[in-house]
């Protein structure tokens, strides 16, 4: 007959609600959840909850925020729990080895990728952005190394061209909340064994920067729809126009730049708006300026993300075909 485990839940953003609220809907106890302390938020900076720890309280589970699992105290709380396993979902706080040998079946992770590939800290992101046609998540057992644990079980979703970060987000936080509950199930009933990760295929997932946000038209169409895309939330791929910036929240490879009558293609210096068509900018990028970028998202300083056809029949006179993207000293070549 199945039975039930006792879980500690340790997550703090939204991705990990989404696992907190599918292991409240299963057979399984939530003990306590563990979450970091309270971060200032809003014009006021008033101390503000996190979407676990606001669940949690919704739910009436015990919540705890101990600024670390370092000092001796806190890892005795964790152990008066006795706990079966702690499942860590995007928690932001090391576990040293002492923690995760406190509960009986250790403690797993769910992580947004399908491992090896994309270890680190923004796995999401690079996935789109390194083109991949699949993401998913991995049930890990958690180790002392970045995301080297064995896998319990993995989940996948697809990747295509109109897939942005934040939509993949919403998707595998999902997928981690069935992933970790059919986990726990089968380790309950005695299985499955856990898998060790593959040595081939180990990819890491840098931090992400703002300053990386800044696009670089020599580059090609594809590689940069692909950024923009996985920027899009944050920290989101931006310009310069006219020496202010311009965000791009979504684009996608056109073509080739127009032709010449005699059949060859146009060079354009990278970063030359080209005429639009009515739903979107056109960008020359590449190394010769051939490629073309089709911008239909933007926004521009202390507007909000509008279609490029919203902007367009407002600002039109912003985006003069010939301007380049990134150049704050135009007319210097006036």
């Amino acid at each position: 007959m199945s039975h039930s485990l006792r879980v500690v839940f340790a997550g703090t953003p939204d991705f990990a609600a989404e696992s907190l609220a599918a292991l409240l809907a299963s057979r399984h106890a939530i003990a306590a959840v563990y979450t970091q302390p309270d971060r200032p938020a809003g014009r006021g900076r008033k101390l503000k909850p996190g979407p676990v720890k606001a669940l949690a309280l919704e739910n009436g589970i015990d919540v705890r925020q101990p600024s670390t699992l370092k000092d001796p105290s806190a890892q005795r709380d964790l152990a008066a729990l006795n706990a079966d396993v702690m499942v860590v979902v995007a928690y932001g706080l090391l576990l040293p080895q002492a923690v995760l040998d406190i509960p009986r079946l250790g403690c797993l992770n769910v992580h947004a990728s399908l491992l090896p590939r994309w270890r680190g800290a923004a796995p999401i992101q690079r996935a789109i952005e390194a083109g991949d046609s699949q993401s998913g998540v991995t049930i890990m057992q958690m180790d002392a190394g970045l995301d080297t644990g064995a896998m319990l079980l993995t989940r996948t979703t697809p990747i295509d061209a109109t897939t942005t970060a934040g939509e993949l987000h919403d998707r595998l936080a999902g997928l981690g909340g069935e992933a970790i509950v059919a986990a726990l199930d089968a380790l309950a009933d005695e299985g499955p064994a856990a898998t060790p990760q593959p040595a081939e295929g180990v990819s890491y997932a840098g931090k992400l920067s703002k300053a990386e946000a800044e696009l670089d038209f020599t580059r090609p169409a594809t590689e940069l729809a692909a950024r923009i895309r996985a920027f899009n939330p944050w920290p989101v791929a931006w310009t310069t126009l006219a020496g202010e910036p311009l965000r791009l929240w979504f684009a996608e490879k056109q073509g080739l730049a127009e032709t010449r009558t005699n059949g060859a293609t146009a060079e354009h210096r990278p970063g030359t708006l080209l005429d639009p068509t009515p739903d979107a900018l056109r960008i020359a990028c590449g190394p010769e300026g051939r490629d073309v970028l089709h911008v239909t998202r933007a926004q521009l300083p202390g507007g909000k993300p509008l279609a490029v056809r919203d902007l367009l029949n407002s600002r039109a006179a912003r985006f003069t075909p010939g301007t380049c993207l990134g150049d704050t000293h135009q007319e210097d070549r006036a």
